[in-house]
């Protein structure tokens, strides 16, 4: 019976992560692409700050780091 309770409890946390995981995932990565693409748009930001390299390094990082969010949202190997 303990042993039900904590499998069933290890899936609820297991769920709960993965969902995490998938909406930090992708709110990331549209940030990335957001930072990446960010000279495309025509934004009133841009005039004051112009977009650089640096805008695009960290867009760059801000997408890998989304992916890998979403990547270990769909594996679920949060307890080994």
């Amino acid at each position: 019976m303990f042993e039900d309770y904590e499998k069933k409890k290890r899936k609820q946390t297991s769920l709960m992560r993965s969902i995490l995981d998938y909406g930090m995932g992708i709110l990331i990565l549209f940030l990335g692409l957001f930072f990446f693409f960010r000279n495309k748009f025509d934004i009133s930001f841009n005039e004051s700050f112009p977009p650089n390299v640096i805008d695009k390094i960290f867009g760059a990082i801000c997408m890998l780091y989304g992916s890998w969010r979403i990547y270990r949202g769909y594996k679920k190997n949060y307890f080994k």
